[in-house]
């Protein structure tokens, strides 16, 4: 699973990377954690790419209270188009959700240690994501979840599972409104080539979604 993440790339390198213009006011993030609000890339009607803010925690507009987003922070590739609650987002709601790493947890003699994953270069990435927009009186939300397929290589030494990861190619027909069959959207979430990326391990405090600053990302010495 996919569960805690980082983004601290500067917006204007972002805007470039991800090809969208407008602003939107974010801040360097440590420690990103469910229910909070995350920075995602979508299109419209035209395929303009527009960047904005969705709460992390797919809440499906047929829900009966917005809990559920607790239990839906990701989405298996393998099920996608199977799931009532994924099949229809995955024709058109689909999205980037960006970041420049994430957490995941290895199980150690000592207990779970967590480990920051990266690109090489620390270049920032975009993962697949789905997002839905839940109305109830006079209550709106607009929330993700994140796409996770079977560990690479290099990740099985950690978890058996991974986000999404998708290439530069893949980002363009994931956010493209005019590609609906579910099949080759499919065959775009794959487990992202382990031989760009690398991990390292960092401080336990990162377990605890209330902090958020710059010392988490911080290697430790290795056990």
């Amino acid at each position: 699973m996919c569960g805690r993440y980082t983004l601290v790339t500067d917006l204007d390198i972002l805007k470039e990377r991800f090809l969208f213009s407008n602003d939107v006011l974010i801040e360097p993030r440590y420690n990103i954690a469910p229910g909070q609000n995350i920075l995602t890339v979508v299109s419209d009607q035209t395929n303009h790419r527009r960047a904005g803010l969705l709460k992390w925690g797919l809440v499906p507009f047929w829900a009966k209270e917005p809990k559920i987003g607790y239990k839906m922070i990701n989405a298996r590739a393998e099920s996608i188009d199977e799931k009532p609650s994924y099949k229809t987002l995955l024709s058109r709601r689909r999205c980037l959700i960006l970041a420049d790493s994430f957490y995941e947890w290895k199980a150690t003699e000592d207990g779970k240690q967590p480990m920051r994953i990266l690109l090489k270069g620390s270049v920032p990435f975009a993962m697949a994501g789905l997002w839905d927009k839940w109305r109830h009186n006079d209550q709106t939300l607009t929330t993700c979840t994140i796409i996770t397929t079977a560990a690479n290589t290099l990740m099985k030494d950690i978890h058996h599972r991974m986000p999404v990861i998708l290439t530069k190619e893949a980002e363009t027909m994931w956010l493209d409104r005019s590609k609906k069959d579910s099949h080759a959207l499919k065959s775009l979430l794959t487990p992202y080539k382990p031989d760009e990326m690398t991990y390292h391990p960092v401080s336990t405090q990162v377990n605890n979604a209330r902090l958020d600053d710059v010392s988490l990302i911080s290697k430790i010495n290795s056990l």
